[in-house]
């Protein structure tokens, strides 16, 4: 090989190791905050507000599990979007029987959750999955209100904005 191609092959390895670590970065961004380590909770329950505070909850759209091969009727697939003030609060509330999976669009939360001992700030581009272990309530704790994208598994009989 002439020193052209060296120097062309060694321009394109450096670039496909970058777009790899980039890659990398990107898809690591995407992961929520979790419960640093040592601090896990074993609580049932969690004390925060009951009611929510300075947030907008829009249902985007929804889809009846019921009418779909895995029949699972009385439930839905929803999408919404929340809008919470900076100093606004999601009220306490379980997944129990609401598996979610929450993307924070833009700006940034602080979730208090059952099963860890310390807050847990989510910022944004960050997603978090909430199971059936989860009671926790989030609170906007910057300065800028924050844009957050809620998927869940819904009991249609259920109040549509229940948080």
């Amino acid at each position: 090989m002439t020193e052209t191609t060296n120097g062309t092959a060694t321009r394109r390895m450096m670039v496909a190791a970058a777009m790899g670590l980039g890659g990398t970065l990107i898809a690591s961004s995407a992961r929520a905050a979790e419960c640093p380590p040592g601090k896990a909770a074993t609580a049932a329950g969690i004390d925060g507000p009951k009611q929510g505070k300075d947030v907008a909850d829009v249902v985007l759209t929804s889809l009846d599990l019921g009418e779909e091969k895995i029949g699972l009727r009385g439930y839905q697939l929803r999408l919404r979007r929340l809008v919470v003030q900076p100093g606004g609060e999601v009220p306490v509330h379980s997944h129990e029987n609401r598996p979610a999976l929450i993307y924070i669009e833009s700006g940034e939360m602080t979730e208090f959750k059952n099963i860890c001992a310390v807050p847990i700030v989510h910022r944004a581009g960050q997603a978090t999955p909430e199971d059936h272990r989860v009671v926790h309530w989030w609170r906007n704790t910057g300065k800028v209100p924050a844009v957050v994208l809620s998927a869940d598994v819904f009991g249609a009989a259920e109040d549509p904005h229940m948080m």
